[in-house]
């Protein structure tokens, strides 16, 4: 699944490609959200984890895998 994450006062968003559920991914959020401090942890495909600020997210755009890409990366 392809998550982007909108930081505030940066131009440029995160993706990550996770194979987390929808639902895992809005109950980290939701929880680093209510957590004062909180920090939205999300774990990518290569076995490494993304951890960003909950208070600096901007939005979060969830979307669907992509099975077959084609071109340059």
């Amino acid at each position: 699944m392809e998550v982007r994450i909108g930081m505030q006062s940066v131009q440029r968003e995160l993706m990550i490609e996770t194979s987390t559920s929808q639902q895992d991914i809005e109950a980290a959020l939701t929880a680093a959200v209510a957590a004062e401090g909180g920090i939205f942890i999300l774990p990518d495909e290569k076995g490494g984890k993304v951890l960003v600020p909950a208070s600096k997210i901007a939005y979060v755009e969830v979307g669907g895998s992509d099975s077959r890409r084609i071109g340059f990366r």
